[in-house]
């Protein structure tokens, strides 16, 4: 799972003091600038996340968001025994190395070289293999049918310029009758300030504008790139590719769940979504 988040995000997600960014707006960033952001700073970034929030996430769990929603539980996707399944924006694999535990033939990919290097390492110490593909989740490296079923817990699609690409190219990997299921953060928290009190509560900013956060470098390029799109820009994504949406989860957050991660808190995940979790079946 690779959380980032919001506004501030890159601070937020475990950037040092030393490589904060020389300016932070909302500007247009074509496809190629966004891509080329997000590998350096998932590469540049990837050892602090994965030290800062490795307890949450463990080795092998499989969790859809802050919230802590744990797929064991959840059964988002369906029965995993025996399956082939693509995780997309996997990460170190924890989620991939959840489903090997329980008999699933799963496949990490990332954009992230140095985020499969921390799955690497996670599988020696445990003794386990998953294979991982470092690619954009836009152009998969697959044949045609290749997978049962595809997930993304927060990976890929907040990064990414062309959701709707993404969604065509996990169609086309899976089988008919295949299953894909994507979280990421809430669209509404797109309107809200990412602060995890109260400040966080009160709405500053459009949630119908769609124009990509970045940050950026001294000379103008950008060092950080998250995309927004509302409910409905990803409904029509999603039936675009071909999909059905059979559930939208949005999970409330735990009564026992005091961490604060970023702009995620039990003060605002209590009365404002932080999470959406697409459950859509390929016919």
């Amino acid at each position: 799972m690779n959380v980032a988040g919001e506004h501030p995000t890159a601070q937020q997600a475990g950037q040092s003091a030393e490589s904060h960014p020389a300016d932070v707006g909302r500007r247009d960033v074509g496809s190629a600038e966004s891509v080329r952001a997000g590998r350096s700073w998932w590469d540049a970034n990837a050892d602090e996340y994965q030290a800062e929030h490795g307890d949450f996430l463990g080795d092998a769990r499989f969790v859809w968001g802050p919230e802590g929603l744990d797929e064991e539980q959840a059964g988002l996707l369906g029965e995993i025994a025996g399956k082939s399944v693509l995780e997309i924006g996997s990460g170190a694999g924890q989620c991939a190395r959840s489903l090997l535990a329980r008999g699933a033939r799963p496949v990490a990919l990332d954009l992230s070289y140095r985020q499969l290097q921390h799955s690497r390492r996670i599988d020696a110490a445990h003794g386990v293999h998953v294979p991982v593909v470092q690619a954009d989740a836009a152009a998969l490296p697959f044949a045609d049918g290749a997978f049962d079923l595809a997930f993304t817990a927060y990976g890929a699609l907040a990064f990414s310029p062309d959701g709707g690409a993404i969604m065509r190219e996990v169609h086309r990997v899976l089988k008919p009758g295949g299953r894909w299921v994507f979280s990421l953060p809430h669209p509404i928290r797109w309107a809200f300030p990412d602060d995890p009190g109260e400040e966080g509560l009160t709405a500053t900013h459009s949630y119908f504008d769609t124009t990509p956060y970045v940050e950026q470098d001294e000379d103008g390029r950008a060092t950080y790139v998250e995309h927004h799109r509302t409910l409905g820009m990803r409904v029509r994504e999603v039936a675009a590719a071909g999909f059905r949406i059979v559930d939208l989860v949005e999970p409330e957050w735990p009564e026992d769940l005091a961490q604060v991660w970023g702009g995620w808190s039990p003060t605002r995940g209590r009365r404002i979504p932080g999470t959406a979790i697409f459950v859509c079946d390929r016919d």
